[in-house]
C-alpha cells in the first residue's frame, strides 16, 4: 500500500497555509518597519524646487516698514501736516482724515554691496541685506489684527481655511517622521490673536495642523520624557492597548479626522521620546553659537532661543517652522511707538541675523527659505500724537535663502508710505511664492473638499519671478 505521509520535501495543505500566513505577517511587519525609519512624502513637487523647508518669522501686531526698511524722506518734510488730499482714498479706514503724518526720525544706513537701506532699529539684519530680498509692495485685505493675521497664515481674513504650513505638509509630507513637519513657537507664554486656528488644518485632516512647542520653556515639549520606571516596551504596549480602543472608535466615526490625528500624534509622540530630547538640547550647542543668537542677553535670550531651536529642527527635517515674536499683538503701536519698536527690535535683531548667519555657515541657507514680517504694516498719519494705526494697503516683508535673490528690493509704496503702487503683491500672491519656491504650483496643489476642490490661494494669486531672478 504506498504510503502518503509527508516527507521533508512535501508540507500538507493545512501546513501550507500557515507556513504562508507567517510569511505574509512578516511582510507586513518589514513593511512598518521600514515605514518607521522611511519618511512620509504625500504628493510629487510640481516642478524643481530652490527650497526644502520655511522658517517663517511672524511679527505678531503688525511692524511700521516705515521705520525699519522702506525710508520715506518726504514723511519727515511734511511732518505735522495733514495727509495730503491726493492720498485720501475715497473711504479711509486708516485714521481720521485730519490726522497729521508722523515722522520716522530714523538714521538709514546702506549695507553690504547691494547698498541697501536698513534703519539703526535693525543693525544686525542690516548686515545680512546682501542676503534679503524686500518686498516693499505687499497688502492686505485684513484690517484688524484677527483678520490680518488670518490671512497671512491662511489666505483669507475668516476663519475655516487650513494654514500655509498645513497645505505645505499636506504637499510634500514628512522628511522625518520621528518629528512634526509643522512646528510653531511663540516667545511668550500667551497666544497670538485667533490663537491656534492660525496653525489649524481647516477642512483638512488634522494630522496637517502645526504642533506648538514652549520653545522657551525650561521643558520645550510637554510630557515628552518616558515617567520613571517604565521601560519602552512597558509605553509600547500601553500606547498598543490606547490605540485599539481609539483605532475602534475612530472606525465607527469616520467623519471625525481628529480621532486620527490623535491616533497619528501618540505613535509620533512615542517615536519622538528617542529623537526630540536631542533636537531641543541647546546644551550640545557651542558657545560662540548661543552668543550669534543672544543667548547670553536678557533682551534677545527668548527669542533667540527660539531661533536656535529652529535652526536645529529644520536640520532634522521639519520642513516648516514658524515663530511668532510679540506675541499678543505687541508690535501693534497706536501710541508709543518710538519705546514699543525700540524695544521689540532689539530682542528680534540679534537673533533674526544669527539665524541667518548660523544657516549660510552650516550651508543650510541655499535650501531653506526665511520670512520676516507682520501681518501688515503701519501709516505715515499719527495716531494719539505719537503712534501709528494698521495700514492694510501698502507694507513690507522680507524673504531671505531658498534660492531667493537677495540684496534686492522688489515693488514700492508710494512717496509716504501708505499705498503699494509698484509689482503690487497681495497675501495669496506671497503664499503662491512661497510654495512656488517649495516646489508647489498654488494652482495645482489641491485637495478634495466635499466634491470640491480646495487650493492653498482659492484660485488667485501667482508667483513672483524677481525672486529669484531680481
Amino acid at each position: 500500500m504506498t504510503n502518503h505521509a509527508p516527507t521533508c520535501h512535501s508540507v500538507t495543505r493545512r501546513q501550507m497555509l500557515a507556513r504562508t500566513g507567517l510569511g505574509l505577517g512578516a511582510v507586513a511587519l518589514d513593511w512598518m518597519r521600514a515605514q518607521e525609519k522611511a519618511p512620509s512624502c504625500l504628493a510629487a513637487q510640481h516642478h524643481p524646487a530652490s527650497a526644502k523647508r520655511v522658517i517663517w518669522l511672524f511679527m505678531e501686531g503688525g511692524p511700521s516698514h516705515l521705520d525699519l526698511v522702506d525710508p520715506k524722506p518726504l514723511l519727515n518734510q511734511l511732518a505735522g501736516t495733514p495727509l495730503p488730499d491726493s492720498f485720501l482714498p475715497p473711504i479711509t479706514a486708516m485714521g481720521e482724515k485730519g490726522s497729521p503724518l508722523l515722522a520716522a526720525p530714523r538714521t538709514w544706513t546702506q549695507h553690504g554691496e547691494s547698498g541697501m537701506w536698513a534703519s539703526e532699529w535693525i543693525p544686525h539684519i542690516g548686515s545680512c541685506m546682501d542676503d534679503i530680498a524686500v518686498i516693499r509692495s505687499c497688502w492686505t485685505n485684513g484690517i484688524n489684527h484677527s483678520g490680518g493675521v488670518c490671512q497671512m497664515n491662511t489666505c483669507i481674513n475668516v476663519a475655516g481655511r487650513p494654514s500655509l504650513g498645513s497645505w505645505v505638509h499636506h504637499g510634500l509630507g514628512s522628511a522625518n517622521d520621528d518629528l512634526p513637519a509643522f512646528v510653531v513657537m511663540c516667545d511668550s507664554s500667551g497666544r497670538p490673536v485667533n490663537g491656534s486656528r492660525n496653525w489649524g488644518s481647516g477642512f483638512m485632516p488634522a494630522s496637517h495642523q502645526g504642533v506648538r512647542i514652549r520653545g522657551s520653556s525650561q521643558e520645550p515639549i510637554a510630557n515628552l520624557n518616558a515617567p520613571k520606571g517604565s521601560s519602552p516596551l512597558k509605553q509600547r504596549e500601553k500606547l498598543s492597548l490606547l490605540q485599539d480602543f481609539n483605532r475602534t472608535f475612530a472606525d465607527r466615526n469616520p467623519q471625525q479626522s481628529e480621532l486620527d490625528a490623535r491616533i497619528a500624534s501618540y505613535e509620533l509622540a512615542f517615536r519622538m521620546q528617542a529623537e526630540a530630547p536631542e533636537a531641543v538640547d541647546l546644551t550640545r550647542e557651542t558657545a560662540a553659537t548661543k552668543t550669534l543668537y543672544g543667548l547670553e542677553d536678557k533682551a534677545t535670550a527668548t527669542f533667540g532661543k527660539n531661533c536656535l531651536l529652529a535652526r536645529r529642527l529644520v536640520e532634522r527635517g521639519v520642513r516648516f517652522v514658524q515663530l511668532y515674536h510679540g506675541t499678543g499683538s505687541k508690535w501693534d503701536s497706536h501710541a508709543g511707538i518710538e519705546s514699543n519698536h525700540a524695544r521689540l527690535c532689539q530682542s528680534m535683531d540679534k537673533p533674526v541675523a544669527g539665524l541667518l548667519t548660523d544657516l549660510r555657515q552650516r550651508g543650510l541657507l541655499d535650501d531653506t527659505l526665511v520670512i520676516w514680517g507682520g501681518e501688515f504694516g503701519r501709516t505715515p498719519m499719527s495716531e494719539k500724537g505719537n503712534g501709528r494705526d494698521h495700514n492694510p494697503t501698502g507694507f513690507s516683508i522680507w524673504m531671505a535663502g531658498g534660492g531667493v535673490r537677495g540684496g534686492q528690493t522688489i515693488g514700492a509704496t508710494d512717496p509716504l508710505g501708505l499705498y503699494a503702487i509698484e509689482d503690487r503683491m497681495h497675501v495669496k500672491d506671497i503664499h503662491a511664492s512661497i510654495l512656488w519656491l517649495l516646489g508647489l504650483n498654488n494652482m495645482e496643489l489641491t485637495y478634495d473638499h466635499k466634491g470640491r476642490l480646495e487650493r492653498p490661494t482659492i484660485n488667485e494669486g501667482s508667483f513672483h519671478p524677481a525672486l529669484l531672478s531680481g
